[in-house]
């Protein structure tokens, strides 16, 4: 009856309705769902390659779609350096879509959610785009997008719930007995908060995860390599003068330049590994890399080269190469007629092409296997890599090789030959002073000038120095190791007057022609000029 409570029943609860999540609550659910995608992205990418993980899938193929000027750009500017940059550009990308994602969910989740899918569906068809993807490459994009969208779901369903409050009873004439306790959890914001905070960690954790796990590195130092069949003498004394400063003659591993689009190191158990060698040949060939270690492998004494480099750049580098001559294997499988362009084929895809003639011309062309005596570092193309001297490495040095097809240039471009780059490579004359630094200081009087200088597989012959437009002064050349090695070269500037001067160098290369004065940019056929510098005298 009216104004009587019935003490039976527990006080009625009534929704108290939550409304729509504020944008900060939106745009954190959005942010959660993204690092959950990405973070089942990277473990599922456990079984199908780092390569294939999404962020990275996308950055690959933002690499190739990126356009020439642009990616000389990232090489100038952010050194070797710029694949960092570039996943990190990606990710803070996916961060400010997710954002925005997040707080579309909070308003029309159906709609959020798909924003999510479509993200691991540009995954899959980034993944899938690869030159060597195979059908299960776009799984975990997939993953992700699936992911992301569930979450995404999951966690605005939270911050929509309708948290329920005791409904107030009447107040009773005479309580017959207490009121039963309230039952149920409500969902509160507090619980949603801590909900997508527990999400964005877990997804951080198993992101985290999966990238250690899947870029675990194979232990080249277990390698073991036979002796060559032929031992180069240990390089003179004579060729690096001693003037402080001065880069070593020989680079060691750690220092060496790294230029290349793989944002992740392929990592290739050499158990597993073989090289096969077809085409316009009569005998296919496949090797195994015990096979390989059984041929008589060569030591090398090469300067290797970028065509990115830029006057006076850092990116060349000297090493003692050991592998198995190149020549010999191609003569085994026998070239047809008609063939003049040898194809290299990397792990990730990538496509190197050398005009076939200088491979067979009598060079010393190696299928590498390891540098300054120790295996390939992963860094460098373990567990093989091909260097065929006087060309730059674009046309000549195909890292993490698995595939050699003998093939004609009108038959096939190469990856940089359809970005534009000259189709042979060859490595300009180039010089560079390395002492003193640009804009030194350095106190009157004499002062020791030294750089290197390359012109592979040509040799240097001679190198000048000028100081403020006057006229040319020989450099002193350190002893000639050979035309594929660079050469070091000092001069001693006498009576350096006090003031701001400018150093120019040039050098000569054994054909007698001299290095060109006009700038040209490394795109498309390798940079050319003097290189100069200031200092100042104190």
């Amino acid at each position: 009856m009216p104004g009587v409570t019935d003490h039976n029943h527990p006080p009625r609860r009534r929704p108290s309705r939550r409304g729509r999540p504020s944008l900060a609550a939106g745009a954190a659910l959005g942010l959660a769902a993204a690092v959950a995608a990405l973070g089942a992205g990277e473990l599922a990418a456990l079984l199908t390659g780092p390569a294939t993980a999404p962020v990275v899938a996308v950055g690959a193929a933002a690499v190739d779609l990126t356009p020439t000027p642009l990616k000389e750009f990232a090489v100038r500017n952010f050194g070797t350096h710029d694949k960092a940059v570039l996943l990190g550009g990606i990710e803070l990308t996916a961060a400010l879509l997710a954002l925005g994602a997040g707080v579309l969910t909070a308003r029309r989740p159906a709609w959020g959610a798909t924003v999510f899918g479509l993200f691991g569906l540009l995954g899959a068809w980034a993944a899938l785009s690869r030159p060597v993807a195979s059908v299960a490459d776009g799984l975990p994009s997939l993953v992700a997008g699936a992911v992301g969208a569930g979450t995404a779901l999951a966690l605005a369903h939270l911050f929509r719930s309708p948290l329920e409050t005791p409904e107030a009873p009447e107040a009773p004439e005479a309580p017959e007995a207490p009121a039963a306790p309230a039952t149920g959890h409500p969902v509160t914001r507090r619980t949603a908060l801590a909900a997508t905070a527990g999400t964005l960690v877990a997804g951080a954790a198993a992101g985290l995860a999966g990238r250690a796990l899947a870029q675990r590195p194979y232990d080249v130092s277990a390698v073991r390599f036979p002796a060559p069949a032929e031992a180069l003498p240990p390089l003179p004394a004579a060729v690096h003068p001693r003037v402080p400063g001065l880069s070593p003659f020989t680079t060691p591993n750690a220092d060496f330049y790294r230029v290349d689009t793989a944002l992740t190191l392929p990592r290739i158990d050499p158990r597993d590994w073989a090289l096969r060698i077809h085409g316009l040949v009569d005998r296919p060939q496949v090797l195994t890399f015990d096979e390989l270690l059984r041929e008589p492998l060569e030591e090398l004494d090469y300067t290797l080269s970028c065509v990115s480099n830029e006057v006076g750049g850092p990116y060349a580098g000297t090493s003692r190469w050991l592998g198995a001559p190149l020549p010999a294997l191609l003569r085994r499988a026998g070239v047809r007629a008609g063939a003049d362009q040898l194809v290299g084929r990397s792990k990730d895809g990538m496509t190197i092409g050398t005009p076939l003639e200088s491979v067979l011309d009598g060079r010393r062309a190696l299928l590498a296997l390891a540098m300054n005596g120790e295996a390939l570092p992963l860094a460098h193309g373990f567990p093989c890599r091909s260097l065929v001297p006087g060309f730059y490495g674009y046309t000549s040095a195909t890292k993490w090789l698995i595939d050699l097809e003998v093939t004609a240039f009108a038959a096939f471009d190469p990856y940089w030959v359809r970005r534009g780059w000259d189709r042979t490579g060859t490595v300009r004359t180039a010089s560079r002073i390395e002492v003193p630094a640009p804009f030194a200081k350095v106190p009157a009087g004499e002062v020791d000038v030294a750089g290197t200088a390359w012109a592979t597989h040509r040799g240097v012959a001679a190198v000048e120095v000028r100081v403020d437009g006057g006229p040319w002064q020989p450099a002193e050349l350190a002893a000639d190791a050979g035309p594929d090695l660079w050469r070091q070269w000092s001069y001693r500037w006498p009576g350096a007057a006090p003031g701001t001067h400018r150093i120019e160098v040039r050098a000569t290369d054994a054909t007698g022609a001299v290095q060109p004065e006009q700038r040209a940019d490394p795109f498309p056929a390798g940079a050319t000029g003097w290189h100069s510098t200031v200092v100042t005298v104190t």
